[in-house]
């Protein structure tokens, strides 16, 4: 992984009037001292992520992504002494995110799949429609009519005789002859 903080180049080191480091704190921690904050706690952020998450590769992510949330938003750090407190709060921060992801993440791996019906199932479900769409239409017009309200569109048998404007027995029979019916002509080989 690339390093995302550059080694500053060393400077000579001037004693800052009082003025200076009024400055430096209204206009928050500067660029290299958060820097060398960062590059000097490197190790110790990273055993601090390494506590609260199981790889190294996540812990490293969390360490890098810390200073560059903390390096854009310097300004809000007002007192340059508390970056290391910045630093450390927004690893934690980034830590509990990463861990809220892969719980979330785990939850939904955790959801068994639907169960999905093999080719061969597929194309047997297919032909016993189909056969049952030819059972359906040899038989009479009545009881298919019947049997298609009752069953398909899950009608009442009630319901059925005022559609089809027939008495309740007549359902009944129609339906009752259309299922013998459908059974044999299910069962016959095709």
């Amino acid at each position: 992984m690339p390093v995302i903080a550059p080694w500053p180049a060393a400077r000579p080191t001037q004693a800052p009037s009082q003025h200076g480091a009024d400055e430096a704190m209204a206009a928050g921690t500067t660029v290299d001292h958060l820097t060398e904050t960062y590059r000097a706690h490197y190790r110790s952020l990273l055993g601090l992520a390494a506590l609260l998450l199981d790889d190294t590769a996540s812990c490293e992510d969390v360490v890098q992504e810390a200073f560059i949330r903390v390096h854009s938003a310097r300004g809000r750090v007002r007192d340059p002494e508390k970056t290391l407190a910045y630093l450390r709060q927004t690893v934690v921060n980034l830590s509990r995110s990463a861990l809220r992801r892969r719980i979330l993440g785990l939850k939904l791996l955790s959801k068994p799949m639907p169960d999905m019906a093999s080719a061969e199932e597929g194309a047997y479900e297919q032909l016993e429609r189909d056969q049952l769409i030819k059972a359906m239409r040899g038989l009479q017009r009545r009881q298919r009519e019947v049997l298609v309200l009752r069953y398909f569109a899950d009608m009442t048998e009630a319901q059925v005789a005022e559609t089809l404007g027939i008495s309740l027995g007549s359902v009944k029979a129609y339906g009752s002859r259309g299922i013998a019916a459908l059974r044999v002509a299910m069962e016959a080989p095709a």
